[in-house]
């Protein structure tokens, strides 16, 4: 099993012309995953390393047959309208890669997502990756990279931070450690699905045996997914790496993403790290850290 996707996932890329959207669906068929067509009005009857165009996704979904989700490439000013058709049209997971998406419009994707049943990944995430089997979004990079990298496995990998999801992976490969899935859950401060969000669909899958983290200060997501650890008695170890501890002396600070400003104590890294560890998450001093506590963690679990 796996999370969100897998070798029978099939999706559109909205965007797919653009020079960003054509480098990620070379990407994407080169690892193997069913990019089924791809949108961008006025394009309608190009093709992108053979995936066909189409205007609207309506006939985008027609042409394919069955459409599981679309990855939302077009700029800032387009991504709600893109959200809008892809929902409306029944597609039941997103993956927004575009960053500075408007919180107000944001906003009007989550609630429709929510009132479709529509699952979201991002904005401003390079998207999900069940290894060997199939990839939504750049995550990876370059197909070779990406079989570098991840490995299929055991270990769930949610991250604020795109490359650090690679990274992090990168790490566990290294060490032995596969993943089941990992994603790039996105670092603006209003995101489709949270940490607290995507365990349960973690929890509910039997091929994960742990859980990997990566945070930054700022937001209430580490927070969140404490509590819901509590609430939920968590079958699962997770293991947390904590950034940025530097900025718990310079309040109100940016670290790398939107989401990540530090607006009280409550969002510091020392506040944070306190929440994790009084919900039993283990956190790593060093990224290189991560691969011994799993180890330590899953030994402790049997």
């Amino acid at each position: 099993m796996s999370i969100l996707v897998d070798e029978s996932t099939t999706f559109i890329i909205q965007g797919i012309t653009g020079r960003e959207a054509v480098n990620m669906t070379r990407e994407c068929l080169d690892y193997g995953s069913q990019v089924v067509g791809g949108v961008t009005p006025g394009r309608g009857g190009r093709d992108v390393y053979g995936v066909p165009v189409c205007d609207t996704v309506k006939e985008a979904v027609a042409n394919a047959g069955r459409v599981d989700g679309s990855v939302i490439t077009v700029p800032p000013a387009f991504v709600r309208d893109a959200a809008f058709e892809a929902i409306e049209n029944g597609i039941r997971i997103i993956v927004i890669v575009t960053e500075r998406v408007p919180r107000y419009e944001m906003a009007q994707v989550l609630e429709l997502a929510r009132l479709r049943g529509t699952r979201v990944i991002g904005p401003n995430c390079l998207g999900v990756i069940s290894p060997g089997k199939s990839k939504m979004g750049g995550i990876g990079g370059p197909a070779a990279n990406t079989r570098q990298a991840y490995r299929a496995g055991h270990i769930g990998v949610m991250s604020r931070s795109g490359g650090m999801t690679t990274e992090i992976s990168n790490s566990l490969t290294a060490a032995g450690f596969g993943q089941s899935t990992a994603v790039s859950i996105g670092g603006d401060p209003l995101i489709g699905s949270t940490y607290a969000e995507l365990m349960p669909l973690f929890e509910a899958d039997a091929e994960t045996h742990a859980i990997v983290i990566y945070s930054e200060p700022g937001g209430p997501m580490d927070a969140q997914l404490a509590q819901w650890v509590k609430e939920n008695n968590s079958r699962l170890p997770i293991i947390a790496f904590m950034a940025g501890r530097f900025m718990d002396k310079m309040p109100g600070m940016r670290f790398g993403h939107a989401g990540t400003i530090v607006e009280g104590k409550q969002d510091t890294a020392a506040e944070k790290i306190r929440r994790l560890q009084d919900a039993g998450i283990s956190v790593a001093e060093e990224i290189s850290h991560i691969p011994e506590l799993v180890r330590q963690r899953l030994a402790i679990g049997d």
